[in-house]
């Protein structure tokens, strides 16, 4: 069984993080979004892993390299445009073969790993199963209807008016049979070869298609305040750990984990958080829920529930919180007078200031 892994999309809902940056690879509790995924399509026992990249393929191929830091060997598949999750699977026929594959969205976050799912699918084999999930609002993702045996007899893409609040997860997993589907389908309004439209296609045809409802925790984390959610959810597991260095004027509380070369001084630091390598802490305060990456300055600051991104400073700023900073940002206070906001901010940027 193989593995494929899409990480080609732009990543709109991020930016202007991702106008720099993969979205695949904004950290949570200081690790890509992406190895939480290859770490579980690996713990699967699955070693043969395509990664579809785009735009962002330089950057992602040096974050995964081989895959042999994952115990995955990886294939890269350029796709010219994001034209779908069928799309992907038509060009990486080559890669696929023969084999039965699990597809997995590289922005996408599964606490509790795929093993269970994938030797499940091994032991039945249907054409097709996918994961399915409720959620508050359906309109926003691919929706499943089953039938009274519990079978899946439709999908819709984003729907005006869904038939149940049950909506797709980002992993699948098929067999061959999937391959004659994306080939007879055609573009949907968007443009795009949609995999519900292939998945329904395979429905039409009778063929077997199953689903498996997770009740366990699941994040697209498509934008900032998923972002935010998951980072929380990962640094509940956190287990507490200092290589850094903290003196005695400094407090720490609860989970905290201090990475090698990071220095606290007269800081307060309550967890679940993570303070990244080479990061200086000084006279601040952390709240829980907060990663802080490799190489940043928090100093004479208050900073809670966010995520600093590598080589980011935020000195001398009474209280940041709920927020996304990105690499090598300098947060400041702004000067007392003339009483005014000075800001330099990149493309759909989203600022809120207290006047």
């Amino acid at each position: 069984m193989k593995a494929l892994v899409l990480s080609g999309g732009a990543g709109t809902r991020l930016r202007p993080i991702t106008h720099t940056s993969a979205k695949q690879l904004v950290p949570v509790a200081n690790k890509p979004v992406l190895f939480y995924g290859l770490e579980a399509i690996a713990d699967a026992g699955i070693t043969e892993v395509g990664i579809i990249v785009g735009d962002t393929a330089d950057e992602i191929r040096e974050a995964v390299g081989d895959g042999s830091r994952f115990g995955i060997e990886v294939t890269y598949i350029p796709q010219d445009a994001p034209l779908g999750l069928a799309h992907a699977v038509l060009i990486a026929q080559d890669f696929l073969g023969d084999d039965d594959f699990v597809m997995y969205l590289g922005d996408n976050f599964i606490v509790g790993g795929i093993t269970g799912l994938v030797e499940e699918f091994r032991t039945e084999r249907p054409d097709a199963q996918i994961l399915l999930t409720k959620v508050p609002n359906p309109t926003s993702f691919g929706v499943a209807e089953l039938g009274a045996d519990g079978r899946v007899v439709g999908l819709e893409e984003k729907p005006k008016q869904p038939k149940s609040d049950l909506a797709l997860v980002g992993v699948y997993l098929f067999t061959p049979a999937i391959h004659e589907a994306v080939r007879s389908i055609e573009p949907s309004w968007r443009g795009e070869l949609e995999i519900t439209h292939a998945i329904q296609w395979l429905i039409d045809q009778k063929r077997d298609v199953r689903s498996t409802t997770i009740s366990g925790y699941w994040k697209d984390t498509g934008n900032v305040t998923d972002m935010l959610e998951v980072n929380r959810s990962v640094l509940e597991t956190l287990e507490p750990h200092s290589a850094g260095t903290v003196d005695e004027a400094s407090e720490i509380i609860g989970r905290v984990r201090i990475e090698e070369g990071a220095r606290v001084s007269g800081s307060r630091i309550v967890g679940p958080a993570v303070i990244g390598a080479g990061t200086v802490v000084n006279d601040a305060y952390i709240g829980p829920f907060t990663s802080v990456s490799e190489g940043c300055r928090i100093e004479d600051s208050e900073i809670e529930y966010s995520i600093v991104l590598r080589g980011a400073s935020v000195t001398g700023v009474r209280r940041v919180e709920a927020s996304l900073i990105g690499r090598d940002v300098e947060v400041t206070p702004a000067p007392r007078n003339p009483k005014a906001h000075r800001l330099v901010l990149g493309d759909h940027s989203k600022v809120q200031i207290s006047s």
